[in-house]
């Protein structure tokens, strides 16, 4: 077995982690999934040549590794075996089978990840692994495979939730006290997981739970990531049917922020950047926000079309570096913000810390270019430090502006995200003690495994 679980006390109270040898679900998965541009029209070659394009445009040099298939992959009609039980594969989608794909992924040096469901179908209506859990999980090890989405359609009313949670409706009828890890929504997820962790490969487990069923409280105990929110499309706001444009979903992760750290993150969905009529500076403060909210970094966008503009918002090498952290694995947070629920404005101030640095991020949401202004005094990494100048870099034009006293202060385009990084005037970390508190809780690997730590930062409130 290699993966395992972590038992340990962090500053938001999750006791457990899964954690694996070797670091697979640390920090927020990269990679390329189908679903965007290919929906259920996808076929074995489409995914050799999205592989072999992640490495000929430098994007697996920066950290883009999964492979995945999303839905629509097995045999919609024969389902499973009859003997075997197993998911049958559609062979004119892939007739080499799914392992053997799985070979050429991994002779590229990256990995495959598939996708399934914790409901009777998909949400496409292929076979899902509701109590087929054990089996499926056993033929993805034997195929290959590392990542797994695992969607949430298609659940039979015996196993629907006794009370319903749902965030984008504001939906939530338990009593105050309910502990939904106790739901049947993650007795569901809690299966797959069990089922993956009795397997001799290390699966990515990414729960696609859409927030349901407060899925941020016990989903650092049962997957590596949990989607907060409803399906992702390339828009600025607003919704089509259930899904939905940026600022909603940036709304919601302004409250929520805080579920993310090390093995454990909030997923806010697939990257648009490049689809849909997302403007350039839409696309990269989609991007921007991802990475600092530390989301996986799953593209959605077709690879054989991209243009260079967009592969370089994918490819930035700064942004990227904060996302993929080694030693801060806090999500970015708000400040100067009131705490309004705005699907259209949400906060627009946010902070976060990274080895090279206290980094601001600067939204704005606005239908027309914004002066925007912060004063040191008033980001809570630096609130308490004597020193009142410092060096500004915008990591998107990836040069320095130059030193600022007091404050700091920049036109933002519209819809458009600055990326700034603060650093003492010769480059070195305003504050190394952790842009707010890094705490490192010693915690013990159950199985007779080595200790180890697990570091959450704790921002100052003030």
């Amino acid at each position: 077995m290699l993966s395992v679980l972590l038992a340990g006390l962090a500053l938001s109270d999750r006791a457990l982690a899964i954690v694996s040898q070797d670091g697979t679900g640390r920090l927020p998965a990269m990679g390329w999934n189908s679903w965007n541009e290919y929906a259920c029209d996808i076929t074995e070659e489409d995914f050799v040549k999205t592989g072999e394009l992640l490495i000929s445009l430098g994007l697996k040099d920066v950290g883009y590794e999964y492979i995945n298939i999303d839905d629509c992959w097995s045999d919609k009609e024969k389902k499973r075996d009859p003997t075997t039980k197993e998911i049958i594969i559609d062979t004119a989608k892939f007739p080499n089978g799914i392992s053997h794909l799985a070979d050429t992924i991994h002779g590229l040096g990256l990995k495959l990840g598939i996708y399934s469901d914790a409901g009777a179908e998909t949400c496409a209506g292929y076979a899902g692994s509701l109590g087929y859990e054990a089996i499926d999980a056993a033929t993805f090890s034997k195929w290959g495979i590392d990542y797994l989405k695992y969607d949430n359609c298609a659940v039979p009313e015996e196993v629907k939730d006794e009370y319903e949670f749902i965030p984008e409706e504001l939906s939530d009828n338990a009593p105050p006290d309910y502990d939904w890890s106790t739901s049947n929504t993650a007795k569901r997820y809690r299966a797959m997981r069990d089922a993956l962790l009795k397997q001799n490969r290390t699966i990515q487990y990414s729960l696609c739970a859409w927030g349901h069923a407060h899925v941020e409280e016990w989903g650092n105990t049962t997957g590596h990531s949990w989607r907060m929110w409803g399906d992702i499309m390339p828009m600025w706001a607003g919704k089509e049917k259930w899904s939905w444009g940026l600022m909603p979903i940036v709304n919601q992760a302004a409250f929520l922020w805080n579920y993310t750290d090390f093995w454990g993150h909030n997923d806010w969905d697939m990257l648009e950047v490049g689809n849909g009529n997302l403007t350039f500076e839409e696309s990269r403060s989609h991007f921007t926000l991802w990475a600092a909210l530390k989301s996986p970094l799953i593209i959605g966008t077709k690879l054989d079309t991209i243009e260079k503009p967009i592969l370089d918002i994918l490819s930035n090498k700064e942004i990227i570096a904060f996302n993929q952290d080694p030693v801060y694995g806090a999500s970015a947070r708000p400040f100067k913000w009131d705490g309004v629920y705005d699907m259209e404005h949400p906060a627009a101030y946010w902070v976060g810390t990274s080895v090279k640095g206290i980094h601001l991020f600067l939204l704005n949401s606005h239908d027309k270019a914004q002066r925007m202004r912060t004063r040191f005094s008033e980001i809570p990494a630096l609130s308490e430090k004597k020193g009142d100048r410092y060096l500004v870099r915008d990591m998107w034009a990836g040069k320095d502006l130059g030193v600022y006293k007091g404050d700091i202060s920049v036109v933002v385009a519209t819809h458009g995200t600055a990326a700034l990084r603060i650093t003492k005037l010769d480059g070195s970390h305003p504050n190394p003690v952790q842009g707010g508190i890094v705490r490192c809780t010693s915690v013990q690997r159950q199985f007779g495994m080595e200790s180890a730590k697990m570091c959450h930062v704790q921002f100052s409130q003030k």
